[in-house]
């Protein structure tokens, strides 16, 4: 007899341990679903290919210069908390587009050769 309520209640664990793992299951396929639609949905909003920020130079907390490609023309536009300003067109010419800038690409592996430091001397002294 205590056998079979042992055997029952173990029964009964599992099948409730099952439930709530296929609920898990099912939530978690809910969640996945919906995050890879709204991810389509926002990279169909932000896809464009006549507009374009090029670079953002921030005044102070709220005010921000930015250079802007409008088609072929660049623009540079002064953006506030509640307003946009265009300030002037500028030529392509004007503009460096290089993707690359070297002063933070220096600055960023001497930060790292800065822990790679730290890290060597921690593992001397151990």
């Amino acid at each position: 007899m205590f056998a079979a309520v042992v055997i029952s209640g173990s029964l009964e664990g599992a099948a409730q341990f099952l439930t709530v793992f296929f609920i898990f299951l099912v939530v978690l396929a809910i969640t996945y679903l919906t995050t890879r639609f709204l991810g389509k949905y926002q990279k169909m909003q932000g896809y464009n290919r006549n507009f374009e920020a090029i670079e953002t130079y921030r005044l102070s907390a709220n005010k921000f210069l930015q250079i802007v490609r409008v088609g072929r023309r660049y623009f540079i536009v002064a953006i506030g908390k509640d307003e946009v300003k265009l300030i002037s067109e500028i030529s392509e010419e004007d503009i460096d587009l290089s993707a690359e800038n070297p002063a933070s690409n220096d600055r960023f592996k001497q930060i790292l050769e800065t822990a790679k430091d730290k890290i060597t001397k921690r593992g001397d002294k151990q």
